[in-house]
This record gives C-alpha cells, structure tokens and sequence, in this order.
C-alpha cells in the first residue's frame, strides 16, 4: 500500500472515501480475490496511484468482506471501480480495462474534482 491507498471497510467507507474525497479525488476499487479480469486491474491501479503521486486516492473494497458496500452501489460485476468526488459518486466503470483507459479516467476525474473546487 502507498500513502494514496488504502483498504476500506464496512465501518471506513464514509471517512475514508466519502469525506476524503472532498479533498482529493477518490477511485473505490470494488473486487474480489477469486475474480480473474480484478486480479488483471489491481496492479494498474496501483500503477496509478504511483504515477498520479497523490493527485487521487484508491480505497480497495473485498467485496466477499464487505458486501453491503457492494449492494449499496448496484454492483452487478467485479471490479467495479467508482469515483467519488466532493462526497458523490461522479462516474464508474466495470471490468479490467487498459492503462490509457485508466489514465483518461483519472484526468477526468481530477478535472472534474478541481473545476468544482474553483465554484
């Protein structure tokens, strides 16, 4: 784990994504161990969060532990990532994807997480 990323739990979500994510933009990363296409994306995530050095925060979400999180956000798939801005989830996308899918996902979301910080 880095310092941009962290496991969130049940009894966590709230402050570590909810709250955080009105100061930094929050990718929810919804998986599971058994699960092949989240074993596929786990590791570019975290290749992220390593590039973008503290410009978004990941919260890892097992859903085999934690599947009220799951419920609550409609998850019909893993992964299932989400992105939290300014206490809200502002957009999602499911499956393994590839890192230039990511990183147009992560630019969009850190602009649309500054813009509504400049309102």
């Amino acid at each position: 784990m880095s310092n941009y990323s962290c496991n969130v739990e049940e009894d966590s979500f709230d402050e570590l994504v909810v709250a955080a994510s009105h100061k930094i933009p929050v990718l929810v990363d919804i998986s599971a161990d058994w699960c092949a296409p989240c074993r596929v994306l786990a590791p570019l995530l975290h290749k992220m969060v390593t590039v973008y050095d503290g410009k978004f925060m990941l919260g890892i979400v097992d859903a085999d532990e934690n599947m009220k999180i799951a419920g609550r956000h409609k998850v019909r798939g893993f992964p299932t990532v989400i992105a939290y801005s300014h206490g809200v989830e502002v957009d999602r996308f499911h499956s393994a994807q590839t890192e230039g899918f990511l990183r147009e996902f992560i630019d969009r979301l850190i602009e649309r997480h500054n813009a509504a910080q400049q309102e």
